[in-house]
């Protein structure tokens, strides 16, 4: 016994390892499944000493949890610990300080992350969570088919993270550990079982010698059941992405003074805080900039398109430099002032992104932040964010003009290569659109100009946040169709159709323009959350255009110039930012003042994605994820079903059919559903017995009296009968002396135990039994049809 609890104990610790190589890819380094397979055997150890003293199960399971949290204490918080080892409340404070540290890090960094302090405890101590599960389920209760549910639930996070397209090599490391597990405990349990005696042998289990029919099936069945877990997912729906969704994660910085960011969509972090009713201020701001319609406070730019939406690519960071390099592209011709703007952020906005007016120059703020060139963004580190700050920016109020727009010279090869790149999934009706409406035009400047144009005033599109979104490649072609959205799907839809036209374009996210106030500051609400895509004009840099209807302020170098063109259009001079902005808020003209139409001014809330071609999830899609689920809760549950059934197939047949030919198989479906529930409440069967020494054994283990032992005996007798009479006689009250026995069987169990055999019933290995005879049964008809196959066997050896 003591051999085949260590065997296990080493099944439980290597299965759970198996199962945590799926965490790897999630973070850079590696080091941290060394220590977590360290920790995790001197823990496996501790439960196998407490067993062989012996302890009791919930003490050993106790022992465990100290010596694990011992563990842990020297490795992550030594110097809050009682002499550098037991775990006192500061250092379990530190714990939960750490863990907090860890849930922001992993909201924050790409994958693979830098491996942080408290993404390393979350790593290793969920690792040793997880196999303290294990080596309880597997090893202690000696139930190794429930220690699966851990295993699974450890793949699954990693499952949801990554998105690497190698998850079905960790798949099968995380099944190879599960079946080596359950082999091993069944290798034990299944060969003192014995057979179950039940009437005629059990297909060629009685003519093949060597192990016991379980055990010679084991591997075969671990096949088929590790088949069955790679197919069946194919018929169900794709969980694109997981937990934290490629285009979806947080975001952040390395550690120290390099690392990188994540490409990570920050229309996601924002996307919670802007779904309030109530329209709360973000942003206190005052500003030496003259004209506060064009004041844009810009937290990130998204250069990266994939086809469905659009995220920023994943770039170097560094130390916040003390004054910044020049703006990318920005030549000497252009005008442009430094301007102060000094921003305090509400206490309950904690973006990790430091909004800022674009291109900044210098910044001094207080906290962990660090800095990409690329963008000129600013980033929190070690889980730092906006919550409550007050901060200085410099910036330059680039003021360029439509003839030096329109004379942009061809942009470097690089800025076009990166900033041009387009999917193949893109409709062709993008760049046809693109086409159709600059058609005529001179210049990519003049190009510009007519989209936004079109978007704003001519197209006939309308602003409007109750649009449904979601993706796909249809999407923007969608948005061109219905030509009905917000600001994501026009900046969206802009950016796409100016690549196609060779101008390098990206969109920046952040807040327009908030709402001047008496005492000169500019406050800045969450209806002001806002995206605008951005093109790239040499000799000017990186320049903002304004689709957006009823949204924003219209760029003064966008404005047509009456001198030089004419009369312009109409509908132009509202477009204009005034030259004195207004201490009142404007009134936008598609929003009406009187508030007859509240819908076309209400906040609106930007989403990482566009409105699908459906509009919604397919009938099928949402019939599959039903599926799906019932699934996921009936696989638990399938023992107690299958026992159920049985039963009721069993018990229900005793009261039909009363000739001498229907005694026997009713008698043995009385006993085998007897022996099944004496099995299922610890009492194991055992072949070499009599019915008659059967039934003193059900009655002598399971304490059974009076009449519930006079019923075990009864359908003993029957059995008897029924192997050796001549003539069997009927007997009556079958069903009626297996459901008293199985009655008393229950009421002398414990709870736990009566909990086990009705979630966890043990004769359901008879399920396993049953598909190995058939496919016995099928290879022999198959060997019997064609002599000269050989289809491969596997013994024992």
């Amino acid at each position: 016994m003591i051999s085949s609890l260590a065997r296990l104990t080493v099944r439980a610790w290597a299965a759970t390892l198996l199962a945590a190589c799926a965490l790897l890819p999630l973070v850079e380094s590696t080091i941290w499944i060394l220590q977590a397979a360290l920790l995790l055997g001197v823990q496996a150890g501790v439960g196998a000493a407490a067993r062989r003293v012996p302890l009791a199960r919930p003490l050993t399971v106790a022992a465990q949890v100290v010596v694990t949290l011992m563990l842990l204490t020297p490795m992550f918080a030594r110097e809050q610990a009682v002499a550098g080892l037991i775990p006192g409340p500061d250092a379990l404070r530190f714990f939960g300080q750490l863990l907090e540290q860890g849930g922001q890090d992993v909201n924050r960094y790409a994958i693979p992350a830098p491996l942080s302090d408290g993404i390393r405890l979350m790593l290793v101590g969920g690792v040793l969570v997880i196999g303290l599960l294990v080596d309880t389920l597997a090893v202690t209760f000696r139930s190794a088919a429930p220690a699966g549910l851990p295993l699974l639930a450890l793949y699954s996070v990693a499952a949801g993270l990554t998105d690497n397209g190698i998850e079905w090599l960790w798949f099968l490391l995380a099944a190879a550990g599960y079946l080596m597990l359950l082999l091993a405990e069944g290798r034990d349990r299944l060969s003192q079982w014995g057979r179950v005696f039940a009437g005629p042998p059990r297909g060629r289990s009685r003519e093949t010698p060597g192990a016991p029919a379980p055990a010679r099936f084991g591997h075969r069945i671990g096949a088929v059941a590790l088949g069955i877990a790679l197919v069946v997912p194919l018929a169900l729906p794709a969980m694109d992405g997981g937990l934290l969704d490629p285009d979806g994660r947080g975001v952040g910085a390395g550690v120290g003074g390099g690392g990188t960011i994540s490409a990570v969509n920050p229309l996601v972090s924002l996307r919670d805080s802007l779904n309030n009713d109530d329209d709360r201020a973000v942003f206190s701001v005052r500003t030496e900039m003259e004209n506060t319609s064009d004041l844009y406070l810009r937290i990130v730019s998204l250069d990266d398109f994939d086809g469905t939406t659009w995220k920023p690519s994943k770039r170097a960071i560094t130390q916040v430099p003390e004054g910044f390099p020049a703006p990318p592209g920005l030549g000497p011709d252009v005008e442009f002032t430094e301007v102060g703007t000094s921003i305090s952020v509400a206490k309950w906005y904690g973006q990790t992104w430091l909004p800022m007016p674009y291109p900044p120059s210098r910044v001094s703020v207080r906290g962990d932040w660090r800095y990409e060139p690329v963008g000129m963004t600013l980033v929190g580190d070690h889980g730092q964010n906006t919550r409550g700050l007050t901060y200085e920016v410099r910036s330059l109020d680039v003021r360029p003009t439509a003839e030096q727009l329109a004379k942009a010279p061809e942009p470097p090869a690089d800025v076009l290569r990166e900033y041009t790149e387009l999917p193949d999934s893109l409709p062709a009706v993008v760049a046809e659109t693109a086409r159709d409406v600059t058609d005529g035009a001179k210049s990519d400047y003049d190009r510009a100009v007519m989209m936004q144009d079109w978007f704003a005033l001519s197209g006939n599109f309308q602003y409007d946040t109750q649009v449904d979104v979601g993706s796909g490649s249809q999407a923007i072609a969608r948005f061109l169709k219905d030509k009905r959205g917000f600001c994501v799907h026009y900046s969206f839809a802009m950016a796409s159709m100016a690549r196609s036209l060779g101008i390098p374009a990206r969109i920046a996210v952040g807040f327009a323009p908030g709402t001047p106030q008496a005492d000169g500051t500019v406050s800045v609400a969450m209806r002001d959350a806002h995206a605008w895509p951005e093109l790239y004009f040499e000799g000017v840099g990186w320049t903002r255009f304004e689709p957006t209807p009823t949204r924003g302020s219209t760029p003064d170098y966008t404005v047509q110039d009456v001198q030089d063109n004419g009369p312009v259009d109409p509908a132009r001079p509202s477009q204009a930012a005034p030259a004195d902005p207004s201490a009142a808020p404007s009134q936008s003209t598609d929003c009406r003042a009187d508030g007859s139409d509240p819908g076309a001014c209400e906040s609106e809330s930007p989403e990482a994605a566009l409105a699908s071609d459906g509009g919604g999830p397919k009938w099928h899609v949402v019939l599959l994820w039903a599926l799906a689920g019932l699934l996921v809760l009936a696989l638990p549950l399938s023992p107690m079903l299958w026992r159920t059934r049985m039963r009721a197939v069993r018990l229900g047949g005793l009261g039909r059919g009363r000739g001498e030919e229907d005694v026997a198989p009713r008698v043995l479906a009385a006993w085998e559903e007897l022996t099944d529930t004496a099995w299922d409440h610890g009492i194991a069967p055992d072949e070499s017995l009599t019915p008659r020494g059967v039934a003193d054994r059900i009655v002598r283990t399971g304490g059974l009296e009076g009449d519930a032992a006079a019923s075990v005996r009864r359908l003993a007798g029957a059995v008897e009968q029924v192997l050796y009479a001549p003539r069997p006689r009927p007997v009556a009250g079958l069903a009626e002396d297996v459901r008293r026995a199985a009655g008393a069987l229950r009421d002398s169990a414990s709870r736990a135990g009566r909990l086990r055999a009705l979630l966890l019933p043990r004769s359901a290995v008879r399920v396993v039994w049953t598909a190995s005879d058939r496919w016995a049964s099928l290879r022999d008809r198959v060997i019997a049809l064609r002599p000269d196959w050989h289809l491969p066997t596997r013994q024992r050896g």
